[in-house]
């Protein structure tokens, strides 16, 4: 996957290359009131992508920020949870009598010397 996402760039950045060399040409634009401002058209394009391309990025690292903060604050409160949690339940003693006389069926059994052979 990483592969097909290099190549992929590396189509993109060809082709702009491309693009440039053909069309490095000055151009005029006119901004407001009497200013004008000179410029190679690659240069005014990839300026203004990187301006339209400003407020998505900003929104996307705030966003970052946003859930990594969140998931901080949950790992911590799933420490703080994890440590209050119960005390273990006291261990089971295998020897003791069991109420109403019948033995326990989970108690490990030994073999009897006095049974059948």
């Amino acid at each position: 996957m990483q592969f097909l996402r290099t190549a992929f760039w590396v189509v993109i950045a060809v082709g702009l290359a491309f693009f440039c060399m053909a069309n490095y040409v000055p151009v005029t634009v006119r901004l407001w009131g009497d200013m004008v401002m000179e410029t190679k058209l690659p240069v005014l394009l990839i300026g203004a992508f990187l301006l339209g391309a400003l407020p998505f990025w900003i929104m996307a690292r705030a966003t970052r920020w946003r859930l990594k903060r969140r998931l901080d604050s949950t790992q911590k409160a799933l420490v703080v949870a994890t440590a209050a949690a119960a005390p273990p339940p006291p261990p089971i003693i295998q020897d003791a009598p069991v109420m109403g006389g019948l033995p326990d069926p989970l108690a490990p059994t030994t073999p009897s010397t006095t049974g059948p052979a």
